[in-house]
């Protein structure tokens, strides 16, 4: 057939190819960029009545203060992985995005957080009291939103979302008391690392699998895959509140030592650092002054702390790829979430 009658066809059959432009675009998996932009229309809406003011400018603050949208996208994206996205989907993401917002407000308080995103946080402008309520306020609007679902989805999403609830809770409870405690085990504290941070990441992938319906064993496969990504971007986050560009990151650096909290870091100076070291760390530590931080950073650069996390954060996201893997789907269908787990762990912000 010639070129003159190839295009007799097209012009012939112009719904057959209109059709065939839909199904392709139906079939096309979209980025996480895309997907951002998609659950950003959505989302970018006021949650929360207007009175009590003070309430509930507190509560949209935060979400207005945008940041990445990780965890709802996921869950987008882990739909698309399996099936077209379901539009419970969006539900479900605009919970997880008001849960893990609740979480932060509430983690800014605890930590006496100045900053959060590079602006202010809740309780530093709106006072304590007000954004404890204002956090309460976020995670009941969070199941009014899982309460639209099908009713199909209800329960499997539900008993997912409790469980997660409860150890993201048990994790921070974790995170408070190895500050009190002198000497933390490595392992207890990835452990608490994988219910403060990891579980949300996994969970948020899962409901989006359930929601496109996803069998168990994948659903098993993609959790492991965002557990390990949790675990490898939180090593990240410890390393970048430690070494971070403060303009990037936006937070001052070395949050963390202040607070003295257990980190990834602080683990492994105390574990590897020469004797003196080990003692000297004791010593700023007990420290409430900001000029401790550099003396820490100098010695966990002179025991290799910084590349060994490197090296631990590689590790865990290499167990995340190998979960991600054996997904029973087209290896093409996982190029989007792998695409996106090698930019989480090139950030520096």
């Amino acid at each position: 057939m010639n070129k003159e009658n190839l295009a007799e066809v097209k012009i012939e059959h112009p719904n057959l190819s209109k059709s065939e432009d839909k199904r392709q675009e139906q079939n096309r998996l979209h980025s996480f960029k895309e997907l951002s932009v998609f659950f950003e229309e959505r989302f970018n809406v006021r949650h929360f009545p207007e009175d009590p003011q003070k309430l509930y400018d507190a509560s949209q603050y935060l979400l207005t203060v945008k940041g990445k949208r990780i965890r709802p996208v996921m869950c987008l994206m882990a739909n698309e992985l399996f099936d077209q996205i379901n539009d419970d989907a969006y539900h479900v993401a605009a919970a997880i995005e008001l849960f893990h917002n609740f979480t932060l407000v509430h983690d800014d308080i605890m930590d006496k957080a100045p900053l959060r995103r590079g602006l202010q946080t809740v309780h530093t402008k709106f006072g304590e009291p007000t954004a404890l309520l204002a956090g309460d306020v976020m995670l009941v609007a969070a199941y009014e939103y899982l309460n639209k679902i099908s009713i199909e989805y209800i329960q499997p999403v539900l008993n997912l979302f409790n469980t997660t609830a409860k150890q993201v809770c048990e994790g921070q409870q974790l995170d408070m008391n190895f500050e009190q405690e002198r000497d933390v085990d490595f392992n207890d504290y990835v452990k608490m690392i994988g219910l403060k941070t990891s579980v949300l990441l996994a969970a948020s992938l899962q409901l989006g699998a359930i929601l496109g319906g996803a069998g168990i064993g994948n659903q098993e496969h993609i959790y492991e895959f965002g557990k390990n990504l949790g675990i490898a971007f939180q090593i990240q986050d410890d390393y970048l509140d430690a070494f971070g560009d403060p303009e990037k990151f936006g937070k001052k650096p070395g949050g963390d030592i202040m607070a003295n909290k257990k980190t990834f870091l602080l683990l492994q100076a105390m574990t590897v650092a020469p004797p003196g070291q080990q003692k000297e760390l004791k010593r700023l530590l007990s420290l409430e002054k900001e000029d401790k931080i550099q003396p820490i950073l100098d010695i966990y650069k002179s025991c290799n702390v910084d590349e060994w996390a490197k090296e631990l954060k590689q590790k865990y996201f290499s167990i995340a790829l190998e979960q991600l893997e054996e997904v029973a789907v087209r290896t093409v269908r996982k190029k989007p979430l792998e695409e996106l787990a090698e930019y989480l762990m090139e950030r520096d912000v």
